[in-house]
């Protein structure tokens, strides 16, 4: 298989010099199995450090962590794209970007200033114009003491995702400890996304990234308080936090939890931890409305920032060791195996699949 990775330039203090390009097999393989091969850069980029796929077209987006901005990719070969229009200027540490199903716009979030973007995006794919801004912050000038700052500091809101979900979107503020549900826009093209909700977590926690489960529940991680909570839209549109559970194994304070994937058929997420470099895997069981942990395995790479799992391997992006890993996944137990390969990668900190 072919996948593309995001990564850190030397604006953010990486190697990687724009969206490079690994070779999990063959790229035309069915299953990502094979030996790892770095293939090079795609496309020139400033630390390109989350990539996303238009959903019909042939283009990427790419977060431009540093530069506060989106630039769209037009692909021009099976391992090769170029520039799709200018980059768009977002906010302050971007770092996430999602397009919605239907393709007419994307959500980018940025890290440095809270804030939530929608971005229009023309038939060409190519982002057209900011079209709403929200502040991530409950209120405008909001602060209080975040516990897990210095004495005397004030919070500050820290968008970090949005996933699309039927109805609308949700997005995780990892400074304010909430998940914030937004409706569609209802203006035109030029509206900013509606806040419908905010589903306030335990103080500290950090909710950082978010899988939509096909059960109807969504289960996000937290990168100060080590778990994963989930949550549930109840029969009134109202979204309620419904349970959770620890990661066992994992030291507050000193892990750090980063990406929640889900297996191939559901029944396990699997947790990429920063610190300890482990994978932590939970068991979906009930409805989806629950999680057990299942075990704690290492991850073979030096903080992994993100990972992917294809059928019943699990590709690891070690954004300081620079490098990924690939290890088995027992899909009858949701265990990770050792690592069976590895490659060099600059500073890598998202994969993409290719399609």
């Amino acid at each position: 298989m072919r996948f593309f990775l995001g990564g850190y330039g030397a604006d953010m203090g990486g190697d990687a010099d724009g969206i490079g390009v690994l070779h999990a097999g063959a790229p035309d393989d069915a299953l990502a199995g094979g030996e790892l091969a770095w293939a090079g850069t795609a496309a020139a980029a400033a630390s390109p450090s989350w990539l996303a796929w238009h959903p019909t077209l042939g283009v990427v987006y790419a977060a431009q962590e540093g530069h506060g901005d989106v630039q769209a990719f037009r692909r021009t070969g099976p391992g090769t794209f170029a520039p799709l229009g200018p980059a768009v200027p977002v906010g302050d540490s971007v770092c996430h970007v999602a397009v919605s199903p239907s393709g007419a716009s994307l959500i980018a979030s940025c890290y440095g200033d809270g804030r939530v973007v929608r971005v229009a995006v023309d038939a060409t794919g190519a982002p057209a114009t900011v079209a709403g801004a929200a502040p991530g912050a409950p209120a405008a000038g909001a602060a209080s003491v975040d516990p897990h700052a210095g004495l005397g500091e004030e919070r500050a809101p820290h968008a970090h995702q949005a996933t699309f979900v039927p109805g609308g979107f949700v997005s995780t503020d990892l400074g304010f400890d909430s998940v914030r549900v937004w409706s569609p826009p209802s203006a035109g093209e030029g509206a900013a996304p509606a806040l419908r909700q905010t589903v306030t977590l335990p103080r500290g926690s950090g909710p950082r990234h978010a899988v939509w489960h096909p059960s109807g529940h969504l289960y996000v991680v937290t990168e100060y308080s080590n778990e994963v909570f989930v949550l549930r839209p109840g029969s009134d549109g109202a979204w309620m936090l419904v349970g959770g559970a620890p990661l066992v194994g994992t030291e507050v304070g000193v892990d750090f939890p980063a990406e929640i994937a889900l297996s191939r058929d559901g029944r396990f997420a699997v947790v990429g931890v920063r610190g300890s470099n482990t994978l932590a895997s939970l068991r979906v069981d009930g409805d989806g409305g629950s999680l057990a942990s299942v075990a704690l395995v290492e991850s073979g790479v030096d903080w992994p920032r993100h990972h992917v799992i294809a059928r019943d391997t699990v590709l690891v992006a070690g954004q300081r060791s620079s490098e990924i890993a690939s290890l088995t996944l027992d899909e009858r137990t949701g265990v990770p195996g050792r690592v069976r390969r590895r490659v060099e990668a600059p500073t890598p900190t998202a994969l993409l699949a290719d399609r």
